[in-house]
């Protein structure tokens, strides 16, 4: 499984941003998909992941201003950021697992987002 994410770039503090993650080849068994993301000099966190349910998870600092959602069609999930604020600066990675609750074994390049205040 290859994992493609898209959509880092600079943005004032308020405003929105879309990162969008493509899976491909054996993705037949994808269940969770998830963003993470790791600031200078911090460790990486997870930001919030989504099953092919539609069960999400949200850290609480991005809760109430990110939402996760995905296009099982497509194989691509999608994380929407409004609201941001310099703290959410990170490089923010995709990533992917067969199994829920057991850590990520798919990983995608990183992009960055930085919010400028």
């Amino acid at each position: 499984v290859q994992l493609q994410a898209f959509g880092g770039g600079l943005v004032q503090a308020g405003g929105s941003l879309v990162l969008s993650c493509e899976a491909s080849g054996y993705t037949f068994n994808i269940n969770v998909m998830a963003w993470h993301r790791q600031a200078p000099g911090k460790q990486r966190e997870l930001v919030a992941s989504i099953t092919s349910g539609g069960i999400t998870e949200f850290a609480d600092s991005v809760q109430g201003r990110f939402t996760i959602f995905r296009d099982n069609t497509k194989n691509t999930v999608y994380l929407q950021m409004n609201s941001l604020k310099p703290d959410d600066t990170a490089v923010y990675y995709c990533a992917a697992d067969e199994r829920y609750g057991l850590g990520y074994h798919y990983w995608g390049q990183g992009t960055l987002v930085t919010v400028s205040s």
